[in-house]
């Protein structure tokens, strides 16, 4: 069970910049050199050093179920990147041999530095994993955290230039420093000046639940402690670039590069518009998910949740493209957009379907009243990607992140939490949508019949406390975290009901939230005696929790139970993997009688 696991950890499999955190002494060695990072004196405003902040009945909640200690060590690693990036292959266009020598020529030949990795002992900085099944998975490793000199001091600060939180956290992974994030900066800032980057955070408003940046764009920077924001910007600084426009410049124009960031905090490597079509950048537990569901040639399966479509495509690859996947997804957009990479992989599988989770089961008297699909299956309307017009634009893709946005509160309406109603209220400030908006067809679904199929993955929309690089935390409260596991036991009822008995069904999140991960489990096994928990391969994942978990509010929730924490993949950021937060749990489906 332990082997791939093995596999992973082992030096020479992965890349170099990990392979001191995967060591036997990882835990030591990364805090020591965390430390080195923090400069002293004058200069310790001038560094990376970001504290998570959670609202304290969260904090209390998870000190209690990872214990204090394990909780401060998980919090600290969402606010970095991982050192590597995870690449899956499209092995129906190419192999892994020859992206490497793809990759290795463009990081050799980057001019700007966007992609240029310098590795001290001159080795290439991209290898291929050797866990058996997983070898179309390419790592190119990063580095970092780097102490960045910003020539500061309180006699002459750097020039500045402020960004949004969600900017940083994309300038974290790789990205550049473009106009729409830029929220302030510095008086008399000129086309190629050198300019220090620092993050705004939200910071608690008057009313309870509220957050806020507490400043318009475009404000001027002092850069001094007499600057009512000095004080904020302490410790999240993110790196020293270039400015591509003048002040004046990135207030004025609504896009393009706003500075050139030469020396990053956190120096990983960009893959936008990269071998598009023969490379996808992967989260390797999602990758992972999708090897749990073992998907075989011929079957048909369901993807509940599908947008991007990057567990779909991976589902389809691992099928070498035959049988028949069904994606659906309650966004017109996202089923564009899952469409849209369908066809840039070129993957003839997949069809493609508007359809609510929560209305996935369509009993066979309201049949009648559904459209068909395109092969004529009176099971209702999906949309194949090759239907889609030539000239139709779409838009690529969205991070796993952006699923909890579309959380519907499960209780109708009872203990609202601050987080949904502050994402009503800019619904309704920002006006129509790009769903209302935009072009291109997603054909819509009334469900499918109970049995309709072999295999279903249900990769539920979540509280996303797992992504990383993460900044902030605050907006989570008790009741969202409950919330998000209740909405969730409704799209799994579902789900339980599509699989024909003998299939498999597999659940994941990309959370840290006990009450979204263990706990939907012990649902899923105590209400449905029919379901038991079944190995998964490859297993480098971490066991689940156990024993039982209390709120604030004295309400318990039932976790696993001894000899089934093995028998689920938790993948923890503060681990020796380096991975985000992420959950996997698969179940058998015996008879339903």
């Amino acid at each position: 069970m332990k082997k791939a696991r093995v596999l992973l950890l082992n030096p020479s499999f992965l890349p170099r910049a990990t392979t001191t955190i995967f060591s036997s002494a990882s835990q030591t060695r990364l805090l020591s050199h965390q430390m080195e990072t923090k400069p002293s004196s004058d200069s310790s405003r001038y560094c990376y050093d970001p504290v998570l902040r959670w609202d304290p009945q969260v904090e209390d909640y998870f000190n209690k179920a990872y214990g204090a200690d394990h909780f401060a060590r998980i919090s600290k690693a969402l606010t970095r990147p991982s050192s590597y990036s995870c690449i899956r292959v499209n092995t129906v266009k190419t192999t892994s041999e020859a992206v490497i020598e793809k990759l290795t020529k463009i990081l050799n030949e980057s001019e700007d530095g966007s992609l240029k990795l310098v590795q001290s002992d001159g080795s290439s900085p991209i290898s291929k994993c050797q866990i058996p099944g997983l070898d179309y998975v390419v790592f190119v490793r990063g580095s970092g955290p780097h102490r960045i000199e910003y020539g500061s001091g309180l006699e002459s600060p750097p020039k500045e230039v402020l960004v949004s939180r969600k900017c940083a956290e994309a300038v974290l992974r790789g990205a550049q420093v473009y106009v729409p994030g830029v929220l302030a900066c510095t008086a008399h800032v000129e086309k190629g000046d050198a300019v220090a980057v620092c993050v705004a955070m939200e910071q608690p408003g008057d009313d309870e639940g509220d957050w806020s940046v507490n400043m318009t764009r475009g404000t001027t920077l002092q850069g001094l402690p007499s600057d009512p924001f000095y004080c904020e910007r302490s410790g999240l600084y993110i790196g020293m670039g270039t400015t591509m426009l003048s002040r004046a410049g990135m207030f004025r124009v609504p896009h393009g590069v706003a500075v050139d960031l030469s020396n990053r905090v956190f120096r990983l490597p960009s893959f936008y518009n990269v071998l598009e079509g023969e490379i996808f950048l992967q989260n390797l537990p999602s990758i992972v998910a999708a090897h749990a569901l073992d998907p075989q040639k011929g079957e048909r399966i369901l993807d509940m949740c599908a947008a991007p479509g990057g567990k779909t495509t991976a589902i389809a690859i691992l099928m070498n493209d035959e049988g028949e996947i069904v994606a659906a997804d309650r966004s017109h957009n996202k089923v564009l957009d899952v469409q849209k990479l369908s066809a840039e992989m070129g993957l003839s599988c997949i069809t493609t379907c508007k359809l609510d989770a929560l209305k996935s089961v369509c009993l066979p008297n309201a049949l009648s009243d559904s459209t068909t699909l395109a092969n004529g299956d009176n099971i209702g309307s999906v949309t194949s990607h090759s239907a889609l017009s030539s000239n139709e634009e779409m838009a690529s893709g969205r991070s796993e992140a952006e699923k909890s946005s579309s959380t519907e509160q499960p209780n109708g309406g009872d203990n609202v939490s601050q987080a949904e109603i502050r994402k009503n209220k800019e619904r309704l400030r920002n006006g129509r949508g790009r769903t209302q908006s935009q072009g291109g067809r997603a054909g819509k679904s009334q469900g499918f019949p109970p049995n309709s199929f072999d295999r279903v993955l249900l990769d539920a929309p979540c509280s996303a406390l797992g992504l990383r690089p993460r900044l902030f935390a605050g907006l989570e409260t008790v009741i969202s975290l409950r919330n998000h596991g209740r909405y969730q036991r409704k799209m799994l009822d579902q789900a339980v009901q599509l699989v024909r008995v003998g299939g498999v069904l597999v659940y994941s999140t990309c959370t840290i939230n006990p009450s979204e991960n263990e706990a939907v489990v012990r649902y899923a096994l105590d209400k449905y005696k029919f379901l038991s928990l079944a190995p998964q391969h490859p297993r480098i994942g971490g066991p689940g929790l156990i024993g039982r978990c209390e709120f604030p509010d004295g309400y318990v929730e039932e976790l696993l139970k001894p000899g089934e924490e093995e028998m689920v993949q938790k993948f923890d950021p503060s681990s020796e993997l380096d991975t985000i937060g992420f959950f996997i749990a698969k179940f058998s489906v015996g008879p339903k009688d």
